[in-house]
């Protein structure tokens, strides 16, 4: 409809200026555009965790595939995602778009998904042993997503640092206050990573890891994104990431590079239909186009670089492209249980939060009190020493709840997202302070032996080395 000029006559001069602004402005609007009426069921509603240049390419390449369709993005990170879907009656969302298998299950629990399965030509039944789309049908994997580090390389040479290759890799002393990652309870994606290593290291070692990881932290970010922004700049050296992030950064020609550990899972980016979708017809045809020929080559796009779950999209990727589908080993015998990881989604935030992100700076001093003692400790043969400073090591890594508790339905029913304007439950809120002060005791007594052991050791070896006590 074309625009009509206003102010074209008197007599409308004079009638618009007896209105209000208001009324005006709404005249304009009314005037000066098409009436919504067909198009408005033309509107597709995307909320996703997805960054912004992720999510805008497509988007944009499917307006252009599908004239007259407009699509609204609503960007939140992963948890806050999952609890407007969760809360929102009105104004419902069409698609939920994330990272995180186990986001989905949680949807999938509460009954906000859709069944739609949609069997696209070409998709790999399963990504090492964990299925691509959902047995049941209530969610369908668009690209492939593994976990890892990134660095800045000027940075690592700057600090004389050498690039890590395996999660354990950073809990070395050389790595203290180099590292970046985000509190999982702010991303999903953190929170598959973090459940990764504790589901294929075990609930009790996965977690010591995760500690003394910790110690060696700069900071925890508000979202993913800022510790690629961290790494990028050189605001710090070493960060933990999807591999993406990562990828798609030193594809766009910064100074950074990128490795998967050997024991992170692969497993599927998803996208699915939300209940009482506004279009649900219109939902389906996005899920479809992210699965066509041209939505699987957008996935190769330096700015986006994320693996296609065609197998066949994989004879076009640049040279040197990650191929989880190839000859090579990058997807090992790693395994994900994503409904594990549903049931005890909230009690994992919880903790990582209580253990590590409240208590960063604690866990430097301690850690690095830790190491210097150990440090000392191989050039003596002190069995006493070495018992103390053990314990030490035990003290810094205990954790407050047993792995069978952690897959206690009841028990995990407790735990709910901290959000604003929501109250959390009392037991929720009483539990956490005591881990909070059986923590806190731990790390102050951990502090206190490897102080104490690494003087008494030191004092030795000077005396050892000059014949007198300093």
């Amino acid at each position: 409809m074309k625009a009509v000029p206003i102010f074209r006559t008197k007599r409308l001069r004079r009638v618009l200026t007896a209105l209000p602004v208001a009324v005006i402005c709404a005249v304009t609007v009314f005037v000066g555009f098409p009436a919504l009426g067909a198009d408005s069921e033309k509107r597709l509603f995307i909320i996703t965790s997805f960054p912004e240049t992720l999510f805008k390419r497509f988007t944009v390449a499917f307006e252009e595939a599908h004239p007259g369709v407009r699509v609204k993005v609503l960007n939140k990170k992963t948890s806050a995602a999952i609890s407007y879907v969760q809360d929102q009656i009105a104004n419902r969302p069409d698609v939920f778009w994330a990272s995180a298998p186990d986001a989905f299950e949680v949807l999938k629990e509460s009954g906000d998904l859709e069944k739609f399965v949609f069997d696209a030509p070409g998709v790999a039944d399963v990504i090492g042993n964990y299925p691509i789309n959902d047995p049941e049908g209530f969610y369908t994997g668009f690209a492939i997503s593994g976990y890892g580090m990134m660095w800045n390389t000027r940075y690592m040479a700057r600090h004389s640092l050498r690039p890590p290759h395996e999660w354990g890799d950073l809990t070395a002393p050389a790595y203290h206050r180099h590292l970046g990652i985000t509190a999982p309870s702010r991303s999903g994606t953190t929170h598959l990573m973090v459940e990764g290593i504790l589901q294929n290291h075990g609930w009790k070692e996965g977690w010591a890891l995760l500690m003394e990881i910790g110690g060696n932290l700069a900071t925890v970010t508000a979202r993913s994104f800022s510790v690629v922004d961290g790494v990028n700049s050189g605001r710090f050296g070493i960060g933990l990431v999807i591999d993406f992030l990562g990828l798609s950064s030193k594809a766009s020609g910064l100074p950074v590079d990128f490795a998967y550990s050997a024991t992170t899972p692969f497993v599927p980016a998803n996208v699915a239909v939300l209940k009482n979708a506004q279009n649900r017809e219109l939902a389906e045809t996005f899920i479809k186009f992210l699965l066509s020929g041209k939505g699987q080559r957008i996935l190769f796009e330096p700015e986006i670089h994320r693996l296609p779950v065609v197998r066949g999209a994989y004879e076009k990727a640049p040279l040197g492209y990650p191929n989880p589908f190839g000859a090579s080993a990058l997807v090992g015998d790693v395994s994900f249980d994503s409904r594990r990881s549903r049931l005890r989604y909230h009690l994992v935030n919880a903790m990582f939060d209580t253990l590590i992100t409240f208590r960063v700076r604690k866990l430097n001093r301690v850690w690095a009190a830790i190491h210097r003692a150990e440090a000392l400790l191989r050039n003596s043969s002190n069995a006493d020493a070495a018992t103390s400073i053990a314990k030490a090591r035990r003290l810094a890594s205990e954790v407050p709840i047993s792995a069978p508790l952690s897959m206690d339905p009841e028990f995990t029913s407790i735990f709910i997202r901290k959000q604003r304007g929501r109250s959390v439950p009392d037991q929720q809120l009483n539990l956490e302070k005591t881990w909070d002060e059986t923590v806190t005791r731990n790390l102050l007594e951990a502090l206190r032996i490897a102080e104490a052991q690494a003087k008494a050791l030191e004092t030795t070896s000077d005396a050892d080395s000059t014949g007198t006590v300093r």
